[in-house]
């Protein structure tokens, strides 16, 4: 729907301006919200999710939650913190010692 694209352009030009790096952007479908809710003078019973996979400051969190929840057409928001996995720096290539293999052997 072009109101649907409407709303994501906004919200990810949003996020760049305020220093996110937008990864990916899915579309989880349109289904029926677990319970009615009432925003913007309007009840809504069904709604369109999606998933914004972005990287940046912690800072633009509360910006952001405060221009989503100005959005008319946005019904519910949220943040969720993706735990950042650690990568192991290679230490080389250990050299073997030889020696001791072969006195271990006799």
């Amino acid at each position: 729907k072009p109101e649907t694209a409407a709303v994501l352009k906004r919200t990810v030009e949003a996020l760049m301006e305020r220093g996110a790096v937008v990864r990916n952007l899915e579309n989880l479908g349109e289904r029926s919200l677990p319970y009615k809710i009432s925003k913007h003078k309007e009840r809504h019973r069904r709604g369109g999710y999606f998933l914004i996979d972005l990287e940046g400051p912690p800072s633009i969190v509360s910006t952001m939650m405060d221009h989503l929840g100005r959005d008319i057409d946005v019904i519910r928001r949220a943040f969720i913190k993706h735990p950042v996995s650690k990568t192991e720096e290679c230490s080389g290539i250990i050299p073997a010692n030889y020696e001791d293999k072969l006195i271990a052997k006799k």
